[in-house]
């Protein structure tokens, strides 16, 4: 085994040495390298001998003495020096089967890629990972590593992942937790699945087995579940009774251990018409990417910003957001407090109706520019449009429906600005400071 060499940073350790682009990287310290975990992991070392193959076959070996965490300099053709890793389940609860024909190909690849929990915080099931990288994982210490656990009745996890040998990989997860690596879980609760009973049971093994976090978020149902297992949408009585199980496991654990180790997503208790949380009781909010605790932070961080703001407050706006129909009443009351300091600035919350997805999504990350465009053309939104970056792809330019910032800009000829989820960036938006943090 070994990785193709696609380039080299000039002047790096690897540049100096000699090593040439279309060369292969066999191993680091006697340390075959196959992909990029081993490379980050293996370069590090203060005192390296790499062995490297040129495009004859030839081998050689080389010796570098830099500072430790020092970078090598050699460059490949992908991120992670392999092919990323597809998800092997058909869960009946899965997003991605749900999404609409005509959608850009990449959106609908479902990854479970181990080297993904690790590098981007992505979730895996443990249904592709060999016991290889079981031990390397443990060799490494990597840590902490995502799963999506879902349930610990093993018969069920079958069932709810439509694999055989979902719930046989579930011994992936003691083995970590032996080991001491962190563990991070999510469990997506299906009414008449694995919510009740069955999710007592589930929050009450992780905690046996140690596991650092659980986030209990509710399944997401679109309208385009054709041939598709019917689910059941959480109702205000279901979702009142996750959040009574989720919080009375988490009283225990805080007890126990000095923190609650679960957290029900926020939309679990929008769903309820129950008061989200304060900032406090989220701790250091270990599941934000889930959905839990955002509400409660961008609350948090936007109230301490109106408190230190020290700039002029007679400035002069007009302007809108736009969010999921989920979020616009605590949205709404934020821009009160933030009209109440600066009495010269109107902000219009408007909330967006998912008609793309449709069924119960309500979330503005996947709010869609279509969706806008539709929902807006009719209404005077001032100054400008601030919408959730969360929208956007990484590279900020592209809903989900493919449609663009600037088709969106030309279509309500307005300025379109993408806010991340944080209060004082929000709050510069809104006053119209937030281009200084560009």
């Amino acid at each position: 085994m070994s990785v193709k060499i696609n380039g080299i940073a000039p002047h790096s350790h690897a540049d100096r040495c000699g090593i040439k682009q279309g060369e292969h990287l066999v191993s680091i310290n006697g340390n075959e390298i196959v992909d990029v975990l081993d490379y980050r992991f293996y370069q590090f070392y203060k005192e390296l001998t790499l062995v490297i193959c040129d495009e004859m076959g030839a081998q050689r070996s080389l010796k570098i003495k830099k500072p430790e965490y020092d970078e090598l300099g050699l460059l490949f053709d992908t991120y992670l020096m392999d092919e990323q890793k597809s998800c092997k389940n058909k869960c009946i609860f899965c997003f991605i089967d749900q999404l609409p024909c005509g959608l850009r190909d990449t959106l609908y690849f479902k990854d479970d890629d181990s080297r993904l929990s690790f590098l981007f915080g992505n979730y895996i099931t443990l249904t592709n990972i060999t016991e290889h990288e079981i031990d390397r994982i443990i060799k490494m210490h990597i840590s902490p590593v995502n799963v999506s656990v879902h349930t610990t009745n093993e018969e069920l996890r079958c069932k709810m992942m439509n694999n055989r040998f979902a719930g046989d990989a579930l011994k992936h997860l003691k083995r970590l937790a032996k080991s001491s690596i962190e563990i991070n879980t999510q469990i997506v609760c299906c009414p008449g699945y694995n919510d009740g009973e069955e999710l007592i049971r589930t929050l009450n093994d992780l905690e046996t087995l140690g596991v650092n976090m659980v986030a209990v978020v509710p399944v997401g149902l679109t309208a385009h579940r054709e041939g598709l297992t019917h689910l059941t949408p959480f109702d205000k009585e279901k979702a009142a009774q996750t959040i009574d199980i989720v919080e009375s496991f988490a009283q225990k654990c805080l007890k126990k251990y000095g923190r609650r180790i679960a957290f029900a997503a926020d939309e679990l208790y929008i769903k309820a018409e129950r008061d989200i949380p304060d900032a406090e009781h989220y701790e250091d909010f270990p599941a934000l990417e889930n959905g839990v605790g955002l509400i409660a932070l961008l609350k948090d961080e936007l109230s301490y910003a109106l408190e230190e703001y020290e700039g002029e407050t007679d400035v002069k706006r007009s302007l809108t957001i736009a969010c999921g129909t989920s979020v616009a009443p605590f949205m709404r009351s934020m821009m009160d407090s933030v009209e109440e300091k600066f009495k010269n600035v109107s902000v219009n919350v408007v909330p967006i109706k998912n008609k793309f997805f449709g069924g119960g999504v309500n979330v503005s990350g996947l709010v869609v520019g279509c969706d806008l465009i539709d929902q807006l053309k009719e209404i005077d939104l001032g100054d400008e449009l601030l919408i959730s970056s969360s929208m956007l792809r990484f590279e900020n330019d592209l809903f989900l429906d493919d449609t663009s910032v600037e088709d969106v800009e030309n279509n309500l000829n307005i300025k379109l600005t993408p806010v991340n989820n944080n209060g004082e960036e929000l709050l510069l938006a809104v006053i119209g400071k937030g281009r200084e943090l560009k």
